[in-house]
């Protein structure tokens, strides 16, 4: 009869405290929370829209909330999570048409979508101060 223990000869599957932490990773990583992240700015964004929709004592509430110090780093950080998830989609879009998937490519992209993100973040916030 054949060995009937074969859990014993298996291969025990890596863990996360097997694995070096690559920047690729944490790009990965990254991508997921701010994912997550967009879905807080979104109601932040439906409750601006509706003090909006409530009349101007509600409106003026939401603008001293989200002119307040807090309130501008709170959306600073949407701004950015919403640059990143951005450029990350295109990152695995590039990826998907077959480019990009050695280890040169998968690390320029990966720190282009960073350094894009904090640039478009900062140049959008430029914008927006200017324009005010």
């Amino acid at each position: 009869m054949a060995n009937t223990d074969t859990r014993a000869n298996r291969p025990l599957s890596p863990h996360l405290q097997v694995y070096r932490p690559l920047f690729t990773m944490m790009m990965s990583i990254m991508h997921r929370i701010t994912g997550s992240a967009l879905y807080v700015g979104t109601i932040l964004m439906v409750y601006w829209l509706l003090a909006g929709a409530a009349g101007a004592e509600s409106y003026n509430t939401a603008m001293d909330l989200f002119g307040s110090l807090l309130g501008r780093l709170v959306l600073f950080g949407f701004t950015w999570a919403l640059m990143h998830h951005m450029l990350g989609g295109m990152r695995h879009f590039i990826w998907d048409t077959g480019r990009g998937l050695d280890a040169v490519g998968r690390n320029w992209l990966a720190r282009a979508t960073l350094a894009g993100s904090l640039s478009l973040t900062l140049i959008l916030w430029i914008i927006g101060y200017a324009v005010r």
